[in-house]
């Protein structure tokens, strides 16, 4: 008997079949017997986020409405005893926890232009740290209008309490838990001579206005009357790192 050999036509043929049998098997293995080219996964990630945004809105009006009866009862307890609901005024007012009006000195720092040149005669080109607010410069202002007899700050449009931190990362100004980018504002109520006094006085702004000279960096300080600052609305707890177990 003659056995005819294999044509290497058929040869390509079979191993075709095989890889696509191949090919057929690994998808099943991976897919778990699921559709692996549908958008489900998303659409399910997506519901997920929407529900989280759901429960995260929830969660804080029942803060807020747990919040607002806690300082129900802490008034009607107090009011029993007026020293004590004056003593308690005058504490919430020095902790910015409640509004304050009055003449203000607002700030106003602004980044220079990137392509800013030398404004004065003999000054080297600037680096890129020149041209930009850093952590250092908001802080001189508001360590100033502390010391110049503020009787309340706000950065932004977040009042400044005794815990509040001003950082900056790059030139991003992280206050609070919330983001800014400048220009920034710095807006205190007090004595506005005062207040301008301590800000011209400061070594660290005398510094940072010679930058402004030099290559344009923003400065701006306004007067302003019968401003009134927001009461702190955010959590007074104080947060801090523990040892590892």
């Amino acid at each position: 008997m003659r056995v005819n050999p294999i044509r290497p036509a058929r040869l390509g043929t079979i191993a075709v079949f095989a890889l696509a049998g191949l090919l057929f098997w690994v998808s099943f293995s991976v897919s778990g017997g699921s559709n692996i080219r549908t958008d489900d996964s998303l659409l399910q990630m997506s519901d997920l986020i929407r529900e989280r945004d759901r429960d995260n809105a929830r969660l804080e009006a029942d803060a807020a409405e747990l919040r607002a009866e806690v300082d129900a009862l802490t008034k009607r307890e107090s009011g029993a005893d007026p020293a004590g609901s004056e003593r308690l005024a005058r504490a919430e007012d020095a902790a910015g926890l409640t509004e304050l009006t009055g003449d203000a000195l607002t700030v106003t720092l602004t980044d220079a232009p990137p392509d800013a040149v030398p404004l004065l005669p003999g000054i080297p080109d600037p680096l890129p740290n020149d041209l930009v607010i850093h952590q250092q410069d908001l802080q001189a202002v508001v360590n100033a209008l502390w010391a110049g007899g503020a009787e309340g700050i706000q950065v932004m449009d977040q009042r400044l309490i005794s815990t509040s931190a001003v950082r900056c990362v790059g030139n991003t100004l992280i206050l609070q838990g919330q983001l800014y980018s400048p220009p920034y504002t710095v807006t205190a109520v007090g004595d506005r001579e005062a207040l301008r006094a301590a800000l011209d006085e400061d070594p660290v702004i005398q510094n940072y206005r010679a930058y402004v000279d030099a290559y344009g960096l923003g400065w701006k300080v306004e007067e302003n009357e019968d401003l009134t600052l927001a009461a702190y609305n955010g959590s007074t707890a104080l947060h801090y790192a523990g040892p590892t177990e």
